[in-house]
């Protein structure tokens, strides 16, 4: 264990979680001078107090321990770095906010690769008084559609479900900015940003 990078995650978790360190000492049953020398990286917590700490700020032994933040636990909160899963058997959609192994129908699925939109493949959006609404003039035949378009921002993620010989429709909150990403049957997935500009002041 390294007592320096440990203590300054510590710190990190402490401070992100609102926590005093009186309130982290009550907590773990320790005095507050004890959680000022680990941040301080003046000495560790006890082995036996690594899982209640995990607990307590969502993360793992591991990282408190090494004292570095695993590349997972980096990810957690933007949702912009979503993945996406299609299973080819049966259609299903699957998503992860980090790496994880996938499978569906007996075979392991990979994230899709989003390619983005150029303006022929573009979703066509429109600000309808308080929503986005959103539609596309892609075909949608049982051979070639688009299966889902989700809106996904660094906080937040809507998925919605589309089907064949059915227009593509899908109505959104007045988000200012975020990403929309859909899936075409034959040719993956792409996505485009969007972005509503502030009213003018007059």
């Amino acid at each position: 264990m390294d007592q320096i990078k440990t203590g300054i995650l510590i710190k990190k978790f402490r401070t992100a979680s609102g926590l005093t360190q009186k309130q982290l000492a009550e907590s773990l049953n320790v005095s507050d001078k004890a959680v000022s020398k680990w941040e301080c990286g003046n000495g560790c917590p006890d082995i036996s107090l690594l899982s209640q700490i995990a607990d307590i700020f969502g993360t793992d032994i591991r990282s408190l321990l090494t004292g570095e933040i695993n590349k997972n636990e980096r990810e957690k909160g933007n949702m912009k770095k979503l993945r996406f899963y299609v299973c080819k058997e049966c259609g299903n959609i699957i998503t992860s906010s980090s790496d994880t192994d996938i499978t569906c129908c007996g075979n392991k699925l990979s994230p899709l690769e989003p390619q983005k939109a150029e303006d022929n493949d573009r979703l066509i959006t429109e600000d309808i008084g308080g929503e986005w609404s959103v539609t596309s003039e892609h075909e949608m035949t049982k051979e070639h559609y688009i299966s889902f378009v989700a809106y996904v921002s660094d906080s937040a993620a809507m998925l919605f479900k589309q089907y064949p010989e059915w227009g593509v429709q899908v109505h959104l909150p007045l988000y200012r900015s975020g990403r929309l990403v859909w899936y075409c049957t034959k040719h993956g997935l792409f996505y485009q940003d969007i972005r509503r500009d502030p009213p003018t002041k007059k």
